[in-house]
């Protein structure tokens, strides 16, 4: 049998989305403090919303860094995708 422990599933609903996705952003900008990232670490193992909005921002991140390397890209281009990503869920 699989070590399959019920204990160490992730949650399946975040009790403080949006302070918990708050907190999410401003470590991915860099502004976090060390504190703030050990915080990230424990959330991201015990809240798969948390998890899963964690890597999609850092998913769309990353794409947009990629194919966007030589032109800025406009902060309301960003807040318009992540809005429509949150209408989407």
């Amino acid at each position: 049998m699989d070590n399959f422990n019920p204990s160490n599933q992730r949650k399946l609903n975040c009790s403080d989305a949006s302070k918990c996705f708050k907190l999410l952003e401003s470590i991915l900008d860099g502004e976090a403090e060390l504190e703030d990232k050990h915080i990230l670490d424990e959330k991201l193992a015990k809240c798969q919303p948390c998890f899963e909005h964690f890597h999609l921002e850092k998913a769309i991140r990353d794409v947009l860094k990629t194919k966007c390397t030589k032109h800025v890209v406009p902060t309301e281009l960003v807040d318009s995708i992540r809005q429509k990503i949150q209408e989407i869920k």
